[in-house]
């Protein structure tokens, strides 16, 4: 497995495994209050944000302490398939954006638009890892 791959998987288990613990804890709050405005969701998705950027630093730095040599190994598929990742993920961002446009147009509280904008970024990050390491174990 080469190191871009293993970045690929890392990318994918944050983007699964942090935005599943922010959902069930903001959302699992909405039908316990009035009104969602009381929902204190700021700091959790802030932290959430926070800990995915940590996160992927921190297991990137692992996984070339673990294989040195594979860091530096790239070649033209690498570069292919990082760039195919990116131009579909970039595309699911842009369609996925247009849900928090629409809220904001219909004037929905704050947390529903945040909430929609973070889910864009998480399928974005989530298309983009699974796009690679399809191409990766498959091809282009």
């Amino acid at each position: 497995m080469s190191y871009e791959e293993k970045r690929a998987w890392i990318y994918a288990a944050i983007a699964v495994g942090l935005p599943v613990v922010y959902f069930a804890t903001v959302l699992g709050q909405v039908g316990s209050v009035a009104d969602v405005d009381q929902i204190a969701y700021v700091r959790p998705l802030l932290w959430a944000i926070g800990a995915a950027i940590v996160l992927n630093i921190v297991l990137s730095i692992v996984a070339t302490i673990a294989s040195p040599e594979d860091r530096d190994r790239t070649d033209e598929r690498d570069t292919s398939i990082n760039r195919y990742g990116e131009y579909v993920a970039g595309i699911v961002l842009g369609a996925g954006m247009v849900v928090p446009f629409a809220l904001t147009l219909a004037q929905a509280p704050h947390f529903w638009i945040a909430q929609g904008m973070y889910l864009a970024f998480v399928l974005s990050a989530l298309t983009s890892a699974v796009i690679k390491i399809r191409a990766y174990r498959r091809g282009l």
